[in-house]
């Protein structure tokens, strides 16, 4: 009987439980995955404590993301074979020892990573990817300020700006998380408690500011990023932790500016094809080395709490995987 962390009150990480279930048969279709690694993502954070915009019926296990080996296949599967190394795109339910899904939600895992890389992969960079390339048409030579740039999101849309061309400046918290940052290719850290960051982004732009903002954050940082864009600059709204922020209407009308909201799996949802072709280009990039994922924890599936509270608290680098 497989092993998972499952959700059977809305709470926080500490209210989930592990248990044994029974194995599911497969029905036509359906692949059996043993999980090596499944990686932490801040919605499953907010779907556990019912504050995100998808709701599962309880009880539910967590986890949008996982890695690991294909071990039975049902009836009519073609698409993959015993034995194949993949990638597992869920909703929910990668925190576990094995899952059961569709053989369509398979994608074969980049030989040049190991299990807890391909497991932490496609949300941060497809989010990084969908935002910087199919909503915010970040060009060549533009300016990029992306906040949270510690983070897993983050450091996936400095990755994704600096092989784009254009100049990246990474906003974070911590000397720490800006040197991963530059390591990854910032060509700019700011930190937050030193300097208004919209006076620093006004400084190493010359007064231009930025043209484009990847914020994951919000609240004030959404605020003040108004503050320091140039004429055109498109803001890029990833997510929340930090509050919702307004916009100041009159500010947006007078740099002539877009916010753009970016939801990478809705958009999949709704063009298939735009999601095919975003897939093989990641995966294509990350079989050159030119992407990877940075993961600063690796932590047993049996301490998923402490994995959770990593992202919480604001103390992961990158990317956190959770191992079976």
């Amino acid at each position: 009987m497989p092993k998972v962390v499952i959700c059977r009150e809305l709470g926080p990480p500490e209210a989930l439980r592990l248990e044994e279930v029974e194995r599911k048969a497969l029905k036509p279709g359906e692949v059996r995955v043993a999980i090596s690694a499944a990686g932490i993502n801040f919605p499953d954070i907010l779907m556990c404590a019912g504050e995100y915009q998808l709701k599962p019926e309880l009880p539910f296990i967590p986890g949008m993301e996982a890695a690991g080996d294909v071990i039975e296949l049902g009836e009519g599967v073609s698409s993959a074979k015993l034995g194949d190394r993949v990638i597992v795109k869920l909703r929910f339910g990668a925190y576990a020892e094995e899952v059961v899904t569709a053989a369509s939600q398979l994608t074969p895992a980049p030989s040049t990573f190991d299990y807890a890389e391909a497991a932490t992969y496609l949300a941060g960079h497809g989010t990084a990817w969908h935002g910087l390339v199919e909503r915010g048409h970040l060009k060549k030579g533009e300016v990029l300020l992306v906040h949270g740039a510690g983070g897993g999101v983050g450091l996936a849309a400095v990755e994704v700006g600096k092989y784009l061309g254009a100049t990246v400046i990474a906003a974070a918290s911590s000397e720490e998380k800006l040197e991963v940052a530059r390591a990854r290719g910032a060509d700019h850290g700011l930190l937050y408690s030193a300097e208004p960051f919209k006076d620093a982004v006004k400084r190493i732009t010359g007064g231009r500011g930025a043209d484009v903002v990847f914020d994951p954050v919000g609240g004030e940082i959404f605020e003040d990023s108004v503050r320091c864009i140039n004429w055109g600059a498109r803001l890029l709204v990833i997510g929340f932790t930090g509050g919702i922020g307004l916009a100041r209407t009159n500010l947006i009308l007078m740099k002539g500016a877009s916010v753009v909201g970016v939801r990478a799996g809705e958009a999949v949802r709704r063009d298939p094809a735009l999601g095919e072709q975003r897939m093989v280009t990641l995966l294509d990039l990350a079989e050159k080395g030119v992407l990877r994922p940075n993961i600063s924890h690796r932590v047993p599936l049996t301490e998923w709490a402490r994995g959770m509270r990593l992202l919480i608290d604001r103390r992961a680098i990158g990317r956190v995987a959770l191992i079976p």
